[in-house]
């Protein structure tokens, strides 16, 4: 019953798929084909200019992206970035001009270049689609307009007094930002080649490229001069990652594992409850954190347009590269931390620690707190893991916490102060009126 007879079985049709064979072609060709948005290059340690991940770019907006010059491939020909193409042949042309003295052309330019093409190519995490005649021309026009530029702003070689670059102030704010964006770079060893390469007579005791770049960025950093000096001889891997580790202290290294698990520190208002000071520090780097005696020394840090821009840049940088340290990522997490309103930023401020060029004291909160938002982070190898757990220590301390509470308490404010004391006044009247009252009573 209800089963299907031989004959009904035999007249059923077994249908067998057949497959495509141009959809295997297809398939076959996708799976040879290599990825091109991200290369297998952007896991060797060679690699080392990124687009920035979307998750940043949706938190910092268009903050990784040039203003108004393009240097490198991905953002080359962009409509809003030409009016500085046009110059960069015009500096091209006078450093050509230049050098034609000593026999250089640009074929020699060129030529010197060739070479370190497949080098230079391997830099990027994309795969970039211009033939070699335009990628070497691309890292030619961009590194010696570069070049001239540091080499201009730091009077090296003349520049005329009628140069819009110089004569309009805004241009030059731009390039100071421009130049450190983590999309926007050409990689250093280029830029070597081409200094090097177009040095007149005389120059060779001359300052080093190192010298020339830092001394352009540090009319943006207010640096002093000494710190600046003792980088004089330090490579990155672009102008970036150079800028970046002139920050990172030698003696700050980042440690192995430990045992114990880190945890991260509270926001400014709730260490103050628990009696935790902050202090500026007197390091030159703002890296340089230290915590002792209940006391994080800070130095002082500036915040405007260039360094935020700056700081969000390193931290990409750092997300994407393995092979780079963490110092920026970690310095952002502290911010983070330490910072949870605008009250925190307003303390920075009045303690000398941060000055604020860029906004109001919420809007620097906010950035603070963006910085360290959807980053890869392991706190237990960071290079302040240990100031972490030394605070946290503090902070645990139920005999520091009550202290320091009753002293945020009743002794934070002028007004605090005199409203404790009119209490203890107060009380004290009360108990003296009280043992008169008593003592008549029984004599």
């Amino acid at each position: 019953m209800g089963s299907k007879t031989v004959e009904e079985e035999a007249d059923q049709v077994i249908k067998v798929w057949e497959i495509n064979k141009d959809r295997i072609a297809s398939l076959q060709k996708q799976i040879s084909e290599p990825p091109k948005l991200l290369s297998k290059a952007a896991g060797r340690s060679s690699c080392c200019i990124f687009r920035v991940p979307q998750s940043l770019v949706e938190i910092n907006g268009k903050s990784y992206q040039p203003r108004i010059v393009s240097i490198g491939p991905y953002h080359r020909g962009e409509a809003q970035l030409k009016m500085i193409e046009e110059h960069k042949w015009r500096y091209l042309g006078s450093l050509l001009d230049r050098v034609q003295s000593k026999g250089l052309g640009l074929e020699d330019l060129l030529k010197a270049i060739h070479p370190l093409e497949m080098k230079a190519r391997d830099c990027y995490s994309e795969t970039i689609h211009l033939d070699t005649n335009e990628f070497i021309e691309m890292m030619v026009l961009d590194g010696c307009f570069i070049i001239e530029l540091f080499r201009k702003v730091g009077r090296l070689v003349k520049s005329q007094s009628d140069d819009p670059l110089f004569s309009m102030a805004w241009i030059l704010a731009f390039f100071y930002r421009d130049f450190l964006r983590l999309e926007n770079q050409i990689p250093y060893f280029i830029l070597e080649c081409l200094f090097d390469l177009t040095k007149m007579p005389g120059e060779e005791s001359g300052p080093s490229l190192s010298s020339i770049a830092l001394e352009f960025f540090n009319n943006a950093m207010l640096r002093a001069d000494a710190d600046i000096a003792k980088y004089h001889d330090l490579k990155g891997k672009h102008l970036l990652d150079l800028v970046r580790m002139s920050f990172i202290p030698p003696d700050h290294a980042e440690p192995h594992r430990g045992k114990a698990p880190t945890h991260v520190i509270h926001c400014v208002s709730k260490l103050r409850h628990a009696g935790i000071k902050l202090n500026p520090g007197k390091a030159d780097s703002f890296l340089v954190v230290k915590f002792r005696r209940g006391v994080i020394e800070m130095p002082t840090i500036t915040i405007d347009d260039f360094m935020s821009s700056f700081l969000m840049n390193c931290v990409a940088y750092e997300q994407c590269h393995s092979n780079c340290s963490k110092h920026f990522t970690t310095y952002a997490t502290l911010l983070d931390c330490l910072v949870n309103t605008y009250k925190d930023v307003e303390y920075l401020i009045d303690r000398n620690i941060m000055e604020n060029y860029f906004g109001t004291d919420a809007e620097v909160a906010r950035f603070f707190n963006n910085l360290g938002k959807d980053i890869a982070f392991d706190i237990d190898i960071c290079y302040l893991s240990g100031l972490f757990d030394d605070v946290n220590q503090y902070y645990k301390n139920s005999r520091h916490v009550q202290w320091a509470s009753f002293k945020y308490t009743y002794f934070n404010t002028p007004w605090s102060f005199l409203s404790a004391l009119a209490a203890l006044i107060l009380l004290l009247l009360t108990l003296a009126q009280t043992f008169f009252t008593i003592y008549s009573t029984y004599h």
